[in-house]
């Protein structure tokens, strides 16, 4: 069942952060991420009262963590995405969102099998192939603008799994309505220390608003996920929703992608399957 849902997650992460990326290119990322984030805070409001649950402190505590990490990486996310090529971005996000809870679980003490060790290095050479826009030629030319801040995003994503994983499974949604209050917080005194504008456009709202439902259902499968699951099988199997952004991206951007980034993508879920087999 923790594999269906974690699955599942990935399906509508990858379909709210297409949603996202497209709204930040006719808003500022800020204001996609107050909006997105404060709908899902709402959602989960209005769910609250049926499942509440009996969180503790150090729960909250991590879910606020794990709100702090998602927020910073949607907003570093979907800057790049409004300015890059989605198929590019998402991909390289979701690898180093995959590699951070196996090395989470490698330092709290778990064995990775071989599978596992050449899926991390498949992964790191998936990186570069994804992030070749020209070809192979183009990888000496590889722009850090474009590669860091997914790598930053990833590292986000990736921690913020590891956070909600430890939560409890009697503390329900609590954990996640700490998280998504936390980061609209903090994403909301962003742009209010750096004066950036949070006015959504009427014509970009309805997206906006789908980019939350979306991400706060994903959110909630995941936690039910991982609250019952390994953390290494879980963080990595939901980390593929670069997937269905790029399917997306392809299908309604007619974004294209050169063969070198085919054989990234190719390597990115090779390496995504390899991590997640048992050790």
């Amino acid at each position: 069942m923790a594999v269906l849902l974690a699955l599942a997650s990935a399906v509508l992460w990858g379909a709210s952060d297409f949603a996202g990326g497209l709204a930040s290119r006719r808003a500022a990322a800020q204001a996609v991420v107050v909006g997105s984030q404060g709908a899902g805070l709402v959602a989960l409001l209005l769910l609250l009262p049926w499942f509440s649950g009996s969180p503790t402190t150090g729960d909250l505590l991590l879910g606020a963590a794990a709100g702090a990490c998602g927020g910073a990486g949607l907003a570093i996310f979907y800057r790049a995405m409004a300015t890059g090529v989605m198929s590019v971005i998402a991909p390289t996000t979701g690898v180093c969102a995959a590699a951070v809870p196996v090395l989470a679980g490698l330092l709290q003490g778990e064995r990775i099998g071989a599978a596992a060790a050449i899926g991390i290095v498949l992964a790191l050479v998936a990186v570069l192939l994804i992030a070749a826009e020209g070809g192979l030629g183009s990888l000496r030319a590889v722009r850090a603008a474009t590669l860091v801040p997914a790598l930053v995003a990833g590292l986000m994503f990736g921690l913020f799994f590891v956070f909600l994983h430890h939560t409890n499974p009697d503390a329900e949604l609590a954990p996640l309505i700490a998280s998504r209050l936390t980061s609209v917080l903090l994403v909301g005194l962003a742009a209010l220390v750096g004066r950036s504008s949070v006015r959504i456009p009427r014509r970009v709202l309805p997206v906006v608003l789908l980019a939350g439902l979306g991400d706060v259902t994903a959110n909630a499968l995941y936690l039910l996920a991982t609250q019952h699951g390994q953390l290494a099988i879980t963080g990595v199997l939901a980390s593929l929703y670069p997937a269905s952004t790029v399917l997306l991206a392809q299908l309604v951007l007619r974004e294209r992608l050169v063969r070198t980034q085919a054989v990234g993508l190719v390597a990115a879920g090779a390496a995504v399957v390899l991590i997640a087999l048992p050790a």
